[in-house]
């Protein structure tokens, strides 16, 4: 079997540059991974090169490196999301209708390719940039890599992939809104979004010309540290390019959102997740609640108000000439920026600039924020059902950073039941970037996280864990729901210390409630793990006064389990220094 591990450019370049491998080796290899996983996702891709020109590309590496030439990156395949321009390749920005074949690559490719990198293909993405999903094109829905079922994160969704799946050790993405950081977050990658200007944007299909980033996906920092070294610098051809800057910043405070601010959505995992990084930060700085409420406010201008005139300008043609060839989705975010005007746009660069001088005035007192960088994450079909609303529940925590000049890193930051990635952001001021990736550094080698999940390769069995705490028991009267409905044992548990557990009065078989309580003590209780379908089965079986919600383990993390309503405790007995039902069970025995 075709292995998927991941490699990374600086492991590759090293060995060919050393003569431990040749490029022509590398080069096959990367062919038979991006063969192999045809079969779970070709949509992560919009076009490629064929493999004997990428075999003759690699064999030119090794030519060059024979010659004498020193080449950083020797060898080292890629991927370029296709708004990107790469010579030999078509440029669609996912919508064939607007494609073109470009002179030349992009600035960025071509220092890419300068240092001896291969560009093997073209990446898919949400169309023109819009949308932080990956379900917005006619070239198919890029999913997670860690569970099909869930997205990819958009729209640099084919990019994250393709690195995810350890077909190539780095993709270049785009990021406007959190484009290059929400897919690395999910698919526990690293996602590097230089400040504005430090990489070239000639040969960028725009979404917003003025707020525009070309970023990175890799497997570790080192790599988007090395890429960064490679990539940045001014160039004359790009107007908003700048020269290069590097701000020295220590990392000794660091801003987080207000407890009361945090949004999550319904997924308390996060929010344990989130939690637990902050834990491991507060090793490395002094973790100060921050009001993000400018942030947001910022945030808002990009998708509710006049910035969405830009991403109009940007498709003012193809809306104009051939609105048809334009995803209905996409459509819908972006026609209204045609009828917004000078003086709406002008009120709006004015309320940014005021929100701007707040957000600087905030680097006074912290050094950088760490933000989640997504307070949740969904299902394919959820979004498609749901795809403006969800979608923008995934800005939350992005959608300021480029309008307020903001350089990022988003990095890994726990695992989540079902596979995917919870990551979190290191944010700061324009050209913090190299001491963002010091403080990302230092904080991963703090987390000490574990290594990413298998792939999912044929679609995982959608489950949910579910505590039980009474005559669901193994060995109790109704253990038989569980098991006629193949319910998997996954272990013995004790809640968080902030439950009462009762015996209800007149319940045949007789049951406990469980009650939230401060006051509480650990509870013991048993989890399995049930198939969608079958826990909605279980669910629709639960009687009253009992009900099915969130219960909170001993570690801090969360299951769905049995909870009460305030009626279940009419005349019941108060069983908590019990300790659990077992032990009350065997006392009335």
């Amino acid at each position: 079997m075709t292995a998927f591990d991941r490699r990374s450019a600086a492991t590759i370049a090293g060995d060919i540059r050393a003569g431990h491998a040749s490029a022509v080796a590398v080069m096959e290899e990367t062919v038979a991974r991006i063969a192999a996983y045809d079969a779970v996702q070709p949509q992560i891709w919009i076009s490629r090169a064929r493999p004997d020109d990428l075999i003759a590309a690699a064999r030119a590496i090794d030519a060059r490196l024979a010659a004498g030439e020193d080449l950083p990156l020797a060898g080292v395949p890629f991927a370029v999301k296709d708004n990107i321009d790469a010579a030999g390749f078509d440029t669609t920005a996912a919508c064939p209708a607007f494609a073109y074949r470009p002179g030349r690559s992009a600035t960025v490719v071509e220092r890419l390719a300068a240092a001896g990198a291969i560009c093997v293909g073209k990446t898919n993405l949400d169309q023109f940039a819009t949308g932080l999903n990956g379900t917005r094109s006619p070239y198919g829905s890029p999913r997670n890599a860690y569970d099909l079922a869930y997205v990819s994160g958009g729209s640099s969704s084919g990019s994250s992939v393709a690195v995810a799946a350890g077909l190539v050790p780095f993709a270049l993405g785009t990021d406007t809104a959190g484009s290059g950081r929400v897919p690395a977050a999910f698919q526990h990658l690293v996602g590097f979004k230089p400040s504005k200007g430090r990489w070239s944007n000639r040969g960028l299909v725009p979404a917003c010309r003025t707020l525009d980033c070309i970023t990175v996906f890799t497997g570790d920092t080192a790599d988007a540290g090395l890429l960064d070294g490679i990539i940045a610098g001014f160039d004359p051809a790009d107007p908003y390019s700048k020269p290069l800057s590097d701000l020295p910043r220590r990392c000794r405070t660091i801003g987080v959102p207000r407890r009361d601010q945090r949004a999550w959505f319904g997924d308390v995992e996060s929010e344990y997740l989130y939690d637990r990084a902050l834990q491991r930060l507060a090793g490395l700085a002094d973790i100060v609640e921050i009001d993000i409420a400018p942030l947001l406010e910022a945030a808002q201008l990009l998708y509710g108000g006049p910035w969405v005139a830009e991403r109009a300008a940007a498709m003012a043609t193809l809306l104009a000439d051939d609105p048809d060839a334009i995803d209905p989705t996409v459509r819908e975010v972006v026609e209204p920026g045609l009828t917004i005007g000078a003086v709406e746009l002008f009120n709006g660069i004015y309320r940014l600039a005021e929100l701007k001088r707040h957000s600087d005035q905030q680097w006074a007192d912290i050094d950088l924020m760490a933000f989640p960088t997504t307070g949740t994450t969904f299902r394919v079909a959820e979004l498609l059902a749901a795809p403006v609303a969800l979608n923008s529940a995934l800005g939350y925590y992005t959608n300021f950073v480029n309008l307020l000049d903001m350089a990022a890193v988003a990095v890994p930051a726990g695992i989540r039941a079902n596979g995917t990635g919870f990551g979190i952001t290191l944010i700061g001021p324009a050209d913090s970037d190299r001491a963002l990736l010091d403080a990302a550094d230092a904080y991963l080698a703090k987390a000490d996280l574990p290594s990413p999940p298998p792939l999912d390769l044929e679609g995982k069995m959608q489950t949910v864990k579910l505590a039980v705490v009474g005559a669901h028991l193994k060995d109790m009267p109704l253990h038989w729901q569980l098991t006629s409905r193949e319910a998997k044992f996954v272990g013995a548990f004790e809640t968080a210390p902030t439950y009462r557990l009762y015996a209800m009065a007149n319940s045949v078989p007789p049951k406990p409630a469980l009650v939230h309580s401060e006051d509480g003590g650990p509870i013991a209780l048993e989890v399995y793990e049930l198939g969608v379908a079958e826990f909605g089965s279980f669910v629709a079986e639960v009687p009253a006064p009992l009900a099915i919600g969130t219960v909170t383990l001993a570690d801090g993390s969360s299951v769905k389990g049995f909870v009460a309503e305030p009626r279940a405790l009419t005349g019941a007995e108060d069983i908590t220094a019990l300790g659990g039902w077992r032990a009350y069970m065997d006392g009335r025995a």
